[in-house]
C-alpha cells in the first residue's frame, strides 16, 4: 500500500472517531472505547489504513502533557483541602483493596510479577473523563455527591503521577540508588523553580496582559511545553513537568480561562492517544487476554462500587449516596492505560 500523507490520516481518524463516537453516545457508552476501536480497525493489525502508527504516538504525546497540566490547573489547595481530609483514607484503602484484586487475577492467569504489578496498578484508579462527564452540572456544582466524587478522582489521580514517577525512575539505566538520589534532588528543584517563576514573572505577565486572549493562550502552551521539557532535562518525565506547571499557576484568577481555552486542544491530541493505542494492539493476541480482561472488567463493575459504598459509609455518608459514588467511579482511568503504555517502554 503507498505511503498515507498525514492529512489523510488526520482525515480518517478524526472522521471516523465522530462517526464511532455519534454510535458510542447513542448506545451511552464513552467516547474514549470509540477511539481506541477506531485505531483497532484502521490500524496496521487490521485494514492498515494508517499504518505509521509510531509517528501518530509521538504525536499523540502532548495530548498526555496537555492532560497533566490541565489537572494542576485544577489543583487549588485551599478549596481543596477540606475534601482531602476527608476523602484521603477512603482514597489509599479502595486503591490498596482494588490493586490487590487486580494482583490476585494476574496471579490466577499465570502472569509474570513485574506484569501483575503493572495491571494491580492499572486496576487503582477511576476515569476522572467518565466520572465528571457523568455527573449533571448541578451535582458538579452545587451538591455534595458531585464534591466527593472530584475529591476521590484528585487523589487518585495524584497517586497515578506517584506511580508514573516510579516508573519513570525503574526505567533509567543507571543504580537504583543513584537513580532515587537524582529524582529526590531534581524534583525539589523543578518544584521551586516552577514557583519562583511563576510569581516573579508568569504572574505578572498575567497581570498586566490578561484581556489580550491570544497571547494568554500562546503564554500557556510555552509554560506547559517548556517546563515538560526542562523536566526530561534534569531526569524526570515531561509528565511531571507539566502537572507542576498547572500546579504553579493554579492560584491565578486566569486559570480558569486558562483551562478553558487549552481544553480543545488537549481533546484533539488525546483522540490521536488513544487512536494510536488502539492501533497497537495485537487482534492476534485477543484469545490471550479477553478472560483476564473480563474477569477485571467484573472487579470493576461490580467490586468498585462494593468498596466504594463500605467506606463512604464508614465516612458516615448516607448508604445511597454512597452506593451512588461507587457506581459513578467503576471503570477503570485512562491513567491506567497510560502507565501501562509507559510500563512496556
Amino acid at each position: 500500500m503507498p505511503e498515507q500523507s498525514i492529512v489523510f490520516s488526520v482525515f480518517l481518524i478524526f472522521t471516523g472517531a465522530a462517526l464511532l463516537a455519534t454510535l458510542a453516545l447513542y448506545a451511552r457508552q464513552s467516547m474514549l472505547v470509540a477511539y481506541i476501536l477506531l485505531g483497532m480497525l484502521l490500524g496496521p493489525f487490521a485494514l492498515g489504513l494508517v499504518p505509521d502508527v509510531v509517528l501518530l504516538r509521538d504525536l499523540s504525546h502532548v495530548g498526555i502533557v496537555f492532560l497533566l497540566f490541565l489537572l494542576g490547573l485544577n489543583l487549588h489547595p485551599q478549596d481543596l483541602w477540606r475534601l482531602f481530609r476527608k476523602a484521603t483514607l477512603v482514597t489509599v484503602v479502595s486503591s490498596l483493596l482494588f490493586a490487590a484484586s487486580g494482583y490476585a487475577v494476574a496471579a490466577a492467569f499465570g502472569y509474570t510479577g513485574a506484569e501483575r504489578l503493572v495491571i494491580a496498578a492499572a486496576m487503582m484508579f477511576s476515569s476522572t473523563i467518565i466520572g465528571l462527564k457523568l455527573l449533571p452540572s448541578t451535582v458538579l456544582h452545587h451538591q455534595h455527591t458531585g464534591e466527593i466524587i472530584i475529591s476521590v478522582l484528585l487523589l487518585q489521580d495524584l497517586v497515578a503521577i506517584l506511580v508514573m514517577l516510579t516508573l519513570h525512575g525503574l526505567g533509567g539505566h543507571t543504580d537504583g540508588w543513584q537513580q532515587a538520589a537524582k529524582l529526590a534532588l531534581s524534583l525539589p528543584a523543578l518544584l521551586a523553580f516552577a514557583f519562583g517563576f511563576s510569581r516573579w514573572v508568569l504572574t505578572r505577565l498575567l497581570a498586566r496582559f490578561d484581556t489580550i486572549h491570544e497571547y494568554i493562550f500562546l503564554l500557556a502552551i510555552g509554560w506547559c511545553l517548556g517546563m515538560a521539557e526542562l523536566s526530561e532535562a534534569i531526569g524526570l518525565s515531561p509528565e511531571i513537568g507539566a502537572f507542576i506547571a498547572g500546579i504553579a499557576v493554579a492560584t491565578h484568577p486566569i486559570s480558569r480561562f486558562i483551562a478553558e481555552s487549552l481544553r480543545p486542544l488537549r481533546d484533539f491530541f488525546l483522540v490521536v492517544f488513544f487512536f494510536s493505542l488502539g492501533a497497537s494492539f495485537d487482534l492476534g493476541s485477543v484469545q490471550q487476554v479477553i478472560v483476564p480482561a473480563l474477569a477485571l472488567a467484573l472487579i470493576s463493575l461490580l467490586f468498585k462500587p462494593l468498596v466504594f459504598r463500605q467506606l463512604w459509609i464508614y465516612e458516615g455518608e448516607a448508604p445511597a449516596l454512597s452506593l451512588e459514588v461507587g457506581v459513578r467511579l467503576a471503570q477503570i482511568s485512562e491513567f491506567s492505560l497510560l502507565i501501562a503504555v509507559l510500563a512496556q517502554q
